[in-house]
Formats: structure tokens, C-alpha cells, sequence
């Protein structure tokens, strides 16, 4: 069988399947590319290369884990995100495009020249806290994760992209480990659990079956990690402090209610016009809450 061909069956398998045969051809191709470990240039070339029977059974493999609804992210172990490639695995939540609006967002409000305090809650494979020290040289960042399989990855990455240094990596339940003398930070920046339990059936099965689902679900609202991690960033921050927050679709009023007592808060749409990120700065007169 030659290259061509088994993208051609491949992408035919995935096609029989509604939830597959929107990315059939991508999918097949994907999946040949890392099975073989070549370039999309070499399919290309030389379409008429002959597998191997090893390479057409461990494609073969791999398509068989792709039509039981895995992410090709955690069959392939890498994804893109701000421009970056990051290694991931069922530990971690794989970084979609949505998010880079939050690092977008973030770069367009701090200083790039001058030295930073910021904190990544939720941080998964890094890839936030990472996009922003690759672009903020001066900047100190401390990722905070529940999950220690979670801090692993995002540790690997790190050093993969050399800002390890500048990194903290810490295991917490939000900010509840860091001390009092913890210094204040000058921006927060989450993408938190957000999607309701009452929607976990509504979700696709490579996102529901797959994904962590303590990185995917926050009681049955949705609401359970902002309502806990509003107050806490206002403890934490320094007095106009950016507070950053990746929000799910139709959470825009009940997070601008959460932030009722915040300056400066507003909302930006991703690609659908869908409001994506929240952003607040805290009051330089607004005291600690108890």
C-alpha cells in the first residue's frame, strides 16, 4: 500500500463517522505523518512510497485509536498553541485556539519592558504560563496546578522552551498554597474549569471521554472555580492588578456580576463573537475579603 493510499483508506474510515468526517483527510493525514515521523512536503513528494508492513501497522493503530474517538493531540502527544509546540497527554487539557485571545489579551495590558509578578491558575501543559514568558522576558511566572501529573507535563514543556528558569511550578488548589508573604502579583490569568455538569453529555466523546475531566467541569453550573477564584485574586493581586479569565459560551453577565466591584471590566469576542475573556483590574482602595 502507498502513501497515498492509505491516507485515501484512512480518511474513508473517518468519513463514516458523523463525529470524524468534518477532519477525515486532515485526521489521515496527521496520523500517517507522525506514524512515518515525516514532513507534510515528503507525503507530498513521494505520494507512491510503499509502507512497510511495520508502518502500516502501527498506522494502522493509530487510526484504530482515532475511530474510537481519541484526540489525535494525545495519539500524536503534541499541540501548536500561540505559535509554540507542547507536548501533551491525557494529563493535561490539550490548549485550544480559543485561548490564545487570553494570551493576546494579557500581552496587550502588561508592560513587556519592565520586570512582572504574574500567576497561571490551572496552568495544565504550561501553555499559558509559557506563551506569556516567551514574550515577557522580565516576567516571573508561578503555574499553579492541582494535578502533579499536570505540573509534570508543564515542567518537560518549560525546559522544552527554555523559560523554565523564569517559571515557579507549584501544586495548589488555586492560590490556597501560597503564604502570606507571598509577593502580590501584578496579573492572574486562568482558564479554568468552566463547562456545567448538567452539558457533560452534550460534549463531544474525544473531549468528554478523554479530557481531564477535573480540568473540563465545575459543579453544576459551571461557576464553582470562578466563584471561589474572583475573591481569592483579589487578595492576591497588587492594587490594579490584571485579573484574566478565559469564560465559556453565555457566561458573560454572571461573571460581570462576579466582578461587580472590579474596574475596568470587559469582555473580548473570539472568532464566532462569542465573549471569550474577562478582564478586571482591582481597586487600588478595595481591601482584602476575609
Amino acid at each position: 500500500m502507498t502513501l497515498r493510499e492509505a491516507v485515501a483508506v484512512a480518511a474513508a474510515g473517518f468519513a463514516q463517522d458523523e463525529r470524524l468526517r468534518y477532519a477525515a483527510t486532515r485526521d489521515a493525514e496527521l496520523l500517517l505523518l507522525h506514524t512515518l515521523q515525516i514532513s507534510r512536503v515528503a507525503l507530498i513528494a513521494h505520494p507512491d512510497t510503499e509502507l512497510t508492513p511495520s508502518q502500516r501497522a502501527a498506522y494502522e493503530e493509530a487510526i484504530a485509536r482515532r475511530l474510537r474517538h481519541e484526540p489525535i493531540q494525545y495519539i500524536t502527544g503534541q499541540q501548536e498553541f500561540y505559535g509554540l509546540n507542547f507536548h501533551v497527554t491525557p494529563a493535561v487539557l490539550i490548549p485550544r485556539p480559543e485561548t490564545e485571545h487570553l494570551v493576546e489579551a494579557v500581552l496587550n495590558l502588561v508592560p513587556a519592558d519592565q520586570p512582572l509578578e504574574i500567576a497561571d491558575i490551572g496552568t495544565g501543559s504550561g501553555a499559558i504560563a509559557i506563551a506569556l514568558a516567551t514574550h515577557l522576558p522580565r516576567a516571573e511566572i508561578t503555574a499553579i496546578d492541582i494535578s502533579i501529573e499536570a505540573l509534570a507535563i508543564a515542567t518537560l514543556n518549560a525546559r522544552q522552551h527554555h523559560v523554565d528558569g523564569r517559571i515557579k511550578f507549584l501544586q495548589s488548589d488555586l492560590l490556597s498554597a501560597l503564604t502570606p508573604e507571598t509577593k502580590a502579583f501584578d496579573a492572574i490569568v486562568s482558564n479554568p474549569p468552566y463547562v456545567a455538569e448538567e452539558d457533560r453529555n452534550s460534549l463531544h466523546p474525544q473531549v468528554r471521554d478523554y479530557e481531564p475531566p477535573g480540568a473540563l467541569f465545575a459543579g453544576e453550573t459551571g461557576f464553582d472555580i470562578y466563584d471561589r477564584l474572583i475573591p481569592l485574586a483579589q487578595n492576591a493581586l497588587k492594587p490594579h492588578g490584571l485579573l484574566a479569565l478565559e469564560i465559556g459560551h453565555g457566561q458573560q453577565d454572571a461573571i460581570a456580576s462576579l466582578l461587580k466591584t472590579w474596574r475596568n471590566v470587559y469582555f473580548i469576542n473570539d472568532l464566532q463573537q462569542i465573549a471569550r475573556v474577562a478582564l478586571a483590574r482591582r481597586p487600588a482602595n478595595l481591601g482584602p475579603i476575609r
